[in-house]
């Protein structure tokens, strides 16, 4: 089992960002010397009731402190994005990460984000496959030639290709059956988010291996799943120690689902304790290396993204977990 950070990028409004850049680059500092895998950082747009930051330029300033670390968004939105554009940064961080980069595309949400970026919510498949395909010959073919509903190229080639062949691997996100099979077809992984219980995770992973035999598609070999996860200091409830902005980071996400059902609202407003149980990995150190053991051997999985700060936890909090993670790493590969 690898694992890996999934760095918090948000705030709540009115908090000062001024330090966190610094405090950013101390947890990954922390992460790569605890022997953790990977770092990836998420996207959002328009994102009240929290600030964040953005995922290409904040990857770009994080690369040398993560040297040798997998690294990459954990997931671009890509159906809001020009996808020439979103392979040649790509491209250009693989560079930066010595051939270390990785990419999570996911469709989005949320219609704030696409009627404020001005793109037709009922488009966002369509769009998303095409943006994959462009991204994949962009990367690949010497001299590009694609004709789709919303993206033409002609006789160009991309400005540099990465320094992986091929390019980096594309992780895809999705928690419903149909995005699991279109991962399976398009994508290199499938990476569900933190709302996927244990048991669907194991049940949908099941789902991509059979979809992609059947595709004759070669097994993937990585299984990525997110986790929100806090090693506690074993004196008391773990989850106590960090409920207040945990929760506060699922309110809004619940603010937000509106009707996409991404976040069961009134499973976060009724038993949180529940809804925690099902979904995270928090407890003491010795707790934390059994979750994850049981995690993996029910689901597959074999790459746990982390997340171990959210609004309002403090950056000493959150340090000491990727310090304790040091030594659960150590006891689960």
């Amino acid at each position: 089992m690898k694992l890996g950070l999934y760095m918090a990028t948000q705030w709540r409004q009115g908090a000062d960002l001024g330090p966190e850049l610094a405090n950013l680059i101390e947890q990954t500092r922390v992460a790569r010397a605890s022997g953790l895998a990977s770092l990836m950082v998420g996207q959002h747009f328009v994102s009240s009731p929290l600030q964040m930051f953005q995922a290409m330029p904040l990857l770009a300033r994080l690369a040398a402190e993560a040297d040798g670390m997998m690294l990459g968004p954990g997931l671009l939105l890509l159906p809001l994005l020009n996808p020439v554009i979103v392979a040649e940064e790509t491209a250009t961080l693989d560079w930066l990460t010595g051939g270390n980069a990785v990419i999570g595309l996911g469709l989005g949400y949320r219609q704030e984000e696409f009627d404020s970026i001005g793109v037709p919510f009922k488009e966002r498949v369509p769009r998303f496959i095409e943006g994959v395909e462009v991204i994949r010959k962009l990367w690949r073919d010497d001299v590009v030639e694609y004709q789709g509903q919303f993206h033409r190229i002609s006789g160009v080639q991309a400005s540099l290709k990465p320094k992986r062949p091929g390019g980096p691997p594309i992780w895809m996100a999705g928690d419903v059956e149909v995005a699991v099979k279109r991962a399976a077809r398009l994508a290199d992984a499938w990476m569900p988010s933190p709302m996927v219980t244990e048991e669907e995770v194991g049940r949908l992973g099941h789902l991509f291996r059979d979809r992609r035999a059947a595709l004759d598609l070669p097994a993937a070999t990585e299984f990525p799943v997110i986790r929100e996860c806090h090693v506690g200091s074993g004196t008391g409830n773990a989850l106590d120690e960090v409920r207040e902005p945990l929760a506060f980071k699922y309110e809004a996400y619940a603010s937000w689902g509106g009707d996409s059902g991404f976040v069961p609202a009134a499973g976060i407003r009724g038993d949180f304790d529940a809804f925690a149980r099902q979904r995270f990995i928090i407890g003491s150190e010795s707790e934390v290396v059994d979750r994850i053991g049981r995690f993996g051997e029910r689901t597959g999985a074999n790459h746990l993204l982390l997340r171990v700060q959210w609004p309002g936890l403090d950056q000493k909090t959150a340090v000491r977990t990727l310090e304790r993670l040091g030594r659960v790493v150590e006891q689960v590969r």
